[in-house]
């Protein structure tokens, strides 16, 4: 697996991508699903998988308490390449968790697919960033906090919501400078006040 096609599978992994196993971890396919308005993001991530995926993405109707949404997905086939990600990302009842090697892992592509799957601004006046990690266990978004200060001196904080805890970032400028050459002119908008700092065409 190329440097690049690992960095942005740990990134969607932290996101909102999955990997699923059928064979007790033999074998793992992932699965990724966005909104049909991430459209062009999902054909992006499709571009680092395509090798191992049997078909292009397609649309699929969901219908949540009532109201019908158009999502966007693909999946691979299920392989070996996957299996040491699927160890790192899930625990034995395969519930996803943050990997103890994440300081190892973690690259700044990885950090912003992770943002373009997961992250948001806290308003269109703050500079603070968000990234949504209310699936992960508190041990395992301290572990991240670490991460993110060790290898990349960027400050993170836990902020507590009803469904768990969001990574905030109060001071973003490194985080944004990581990110800069990775982060795809759609998602501009999440960085709320400081998308003034991204290249205009």
């Amino acid at each position: 697996m190329k440097e690049e096609t690992r960095s942005v599978l740990v990134g969607t992994l932290l996101g909102d991508g999955h990997l699923e196993t059928q064979n007790n971890g033999r074998t793992y396919r992932l699965k990724i699903e966005h909104s049909i308005k991430q459209k062009e993001y999902t054909d992006w991530l499709y571009q680092n998988f395509k090798n191992w995926s049997l078909q292009i993405p397609k649309e699929k109707m969901k219908i949540v308490k009532g109201k019908t949404y158009t999502n966007y997905w693909f999946s691979t086939k299920s392989i070996g390449e996957f299996r040491f990600y699927g160890q790192q990302f899930y625990d034995a009842n395969h519930k996803k968790i943050v990997p103890k090697i994440i300081k190892k892992l973690l690259t700044p592509l990885a950090l912003a697919v992770w943002f373009m799957d997961d992250g948001s601004s806290k308003s269109k006046q703050h500079k603070a960033l968000i990234l949504n990690t209310q699936c992960f266990r508190k041990s395992d978004l301290k572990l991240l906090i670490e991460t993110l200060q060790e290898k990349f001196e960027i400050e993170a904080k836990l902020r507590p919501q009803k469904e768990g805890y969001q990574l905030i970032i109060p001071q973003p400028v490194k985080f944004i400078e990581l990110i800069r050459p990775y982060l795809r002119e759609e998602f501009y908008y999440k960085l709320g006040a400081n998308s003034n700092k991204m290249p205009k065409e």
